[in-house]
């Protein structure tokens, strides 16, 4: 693969469980032993293709290590049989320091493992794993990818880490909605607008950003748990994920889509390697405008998540999966 030229990638879109990480893992090896049969030479998983994350206990225990790792083990193994590309993300954790991470991982043919850290955890995402520091620009042996994922895709600071550097962004998503509660129904339905509206947006005006073609994965289904109101007390979480798979041209054109309504499955699309001038960065830290309630929202749930990861930590309730 060289820049400009033309190949076949895909974009896989999941209906994943919580916790239930064999399952996952044989869902999103199946649907991109699907795409590689079918002749993509590149293919994008979701962001947390091993898991749904909600605020859940069993997502404590649902990290994995570096070493004898089942998703990571899968994606080498069709990486190697069908030399191709395939990336996606899920809950890492470091034997070191104890810590989990959001951990992009991209395995080439050759058997090179890529990782990119989520930079900041989002909401309920914080009682789970802490951020990382790099910049996401993974340099593989034919071409420079980009790797973001989720509202990575909407901060200002990553279009800034990548912008005109990647031949190819290869991204994914575990979009929420609204948390169904019925005495917000109303204001509910008009924040689920907005919210649909900046995730169809969002492949293609961050590849657009960037300066590169984009191959965004996502997740679809509902997605049941708990909502942190403080870090002792919580109240039931009922919502749906966004889906809005997505493949898109360096200029943000869609060129393949499947939206939530679709389900599970996979997208094609013949993308042109390489990289064009970017387009100017708006000001600001977010690259939409989020609503006052939900930038709120989001300052309320980092902070009282953080609180729940560090005291699982200390407490020892943060283990890796063991099966």
């Amino acid at each position: 693969m060289k820049s400009n030229q033309t190949m076949k990638a895909a974009a896989i879109q999941m209906e994943a469980r919580v916790a239930d990480i064999y399952y996952n893992i044989s869902q999103a090896g199946d649907l991109a032993e699907e795409a590689l049969k079918s002749g993509a030479r590149i293919v994008a998983l979701p962001e947390f293709f091993t898991t749904q994350i909600v605020l859940d206990n069993r997502l404590f225990s649902a990290s994995l290590n570096k070493q004898n790792n089942p998703a990571l083990e899968m994606l080498k193994s069709l990486s190697s049989r069908y030399e191709a590309t395939i990336g996606g993300s899920y809950l890492e954790r470091d034997e070191l320091s104890g810590d989990v991470f959001n951990s992009y991982i991209l395995v080439e043919p050759n058997g090179t493992v890529h990782r990119h850290k989520k930079d900041i955890p989002t909401m309920a995402e914080n009682a789970f794993y802490i951020g990382g520091s790099d910049t996401g620009l993974l340099h593989t042996e034919h071409m420079a990818i980009g790797a973001a994922v989720c509202w990575e895709t909407i901060r200002s600071a990553t279009v800034k880490r990548l912008a005109g550097k990647c031949d190819l962004l290869m991204t994914g998503s575990h979009w929420w909605g609204s948390p169904g509660w019925p005495i917000l129904k109303k204001r509910q339905r008009n924040g689920d607008r907005l919210n649909t509206y900046h995730m169809f947006r969002a492949p293609g005006r961050f590849a657009r950003l960037i300066g590169a073609p984009n191959l965004h994965a996502a997740h679809t289904g509902m997605i049941n748990g708990r909502y942190a109101l403080t870090p002792s007390l919580s109240t039931k979480f009922n919502s749906q994920l966004q889906g809005e798979t997505q493949i898109t041209d360096a200029m943000g054109n869609i060129l393949a889509r499947r939206k939530a309504c679709e389900g599970p499955g996979v997208i094609f699309a013949d993308i042109t390697i390489g990289r064009i001038p970017p387009a100017p960065l708006p000001k600001g830290f977010w690259l939409e405008s989020l609503p006052l309630d939900l930038r709120l929202i989001w300052q309320q749930q980092n902070r009282v998540c953080k609180t729940i990861y560090a005291r699982a930590k200390r407490n020892g309730d943060i283990k890796p999966f063991i099966d």
